[in-house]
């Protein structure tokens, strides 16, 4: 007997031949397995690429306030492609409880999107077996699903690109307004929206600004694009520069008040948000992952083992 069968008393479903991209546009229709009184919510997630808690907490974001009372989370991963992979397996940020078996903290954490989506009859086992909201928003709840990412390692051809009838890049990595011109909603079928939202992560610029004034960091500006010019015959060769030297506070500080800026700017851009989405429409705002700004020696995010990499705002609610 598989472990699905002992766990949920049933074989996991067959997956289709069919890609994702050639599923008719109302398959949920056809397969839907929950059912509601009530027309589902539009669901909008917002991430707030690099965003640490305290930061967000010193810009006072009182737009964002809106949607309810403002929370420390943990993110489960420490740098953005694994952590929008939990964040699309339903995973948000967690709350780190103390004395909880894992499973019912996810059992309870999974009952949240009863809520979200407005039905009562979401459970962890609709997502098996190929755990990933997308599929279970568009196959079984009929939604349209669309991602609007600012960050090339979430680009359209990457795994994550499953079960979203659009996918975009944003040609520029930090312009959320651009993205709220591109929201539509049908009156016929609920949406799913994610927005990537990448004005929070370094150089923390906001749209208006001329990227000749950018803080330049060396070896941080396409740092994949650019790995394999360090590697002559598979070793690692020297920089001109003769190494990397650090940042010294002063200039993590400068850093650190330019995420806080943006932050700022971006309550602005929520308060559009929230005046052009229809009634029903349920709003999570969170970060992937927090940012290090010579805290313990480290700046950035990724290869971080620390706190602050990790603690990340989380806000959600309804906006009528």
């Amino acid at each position: 007997m598989s472990i699905l069968r002992r766990i949920f008393g049933r074989e996991p479903e067959v997956a289709s031949s069919t890609p994702s991209s050639e599923l008719p546009a109302q398959q949920g229709a056809h397969d839907a397995v929950l059912s509601s009184s009530r027309p589902l919510n539009n669901y909008i997630v917002v991430i707030l690429d690099s965003c640490r808690f305290d930061t967000l907490m010193e810009a006072a974001p009182a737009t964002l306030s809106r949607l309810g009372v403002i929370e420390k989370r943990w993110s489960y991963a420490s740098w953005t492609a694994p952590s929008h992979y939990n964040l699309l397996m339903g995973l948000l940020p967690h709350s780190s409880p103390t004395h909880v078996y894992a499973s019912e903290y996810y059992k309870q954490d999974f009952l949240k999107y009863g809520e979200r989506l407005g039905t009562e009859q979401f459970e962890f086992k609709n997502l098996i077996p190929h755990l990933f909201l997308p599929t279970v928003l568009k196959r079984k709840l009929g939604y349209s699903t669309h991602a609007m990412v600012s960050l090339p390692v979430l680009n359209p051809a990457t795994i994550l690109n499953k079960d979203f009838d659009s996918f975009t890049l944003m040609p520029t990595h930090n312009d959320m307004n651009a993205m709220l011109d591109r929201l539509t909603f049908s009156p016929e079928r609920p949406s799913f929206y994610l927005l990537n939202v990448g004005e929070t992560h370094y150089p923390y610029a906001l749209p208006d600004e001329p990227e000749n004034a950018w803080p330049k960091i060396h070896g941080v500006h396409g740092v994949f694009k650019h790995m394999d010019d360090l590697v002559v015959g598979g070793k690692l060769v020297e920089s001109e520069e003769g190494g990397l030297k650090f940042f010294d506070q002063d200039k993590l500080n400068q850093l650190r008040t330019r995420q806080i800026a943006a932050i700022r700017y971006l309550d602005g851009v929520f308060t559009r948000l929230f005046d052009i989405v229809p009634a029903n429409t349920y709003v999570t705002v969170t970060a992937d992952h927090g940012e290090l700004f010579g805290e313990a020696g480290y700046f950035g995010h990724g290869p971080i083992n620390h706190d602050k990499v990790f603690e990340v705002p989380f806000v959600e609610g309804k906006i009528r």
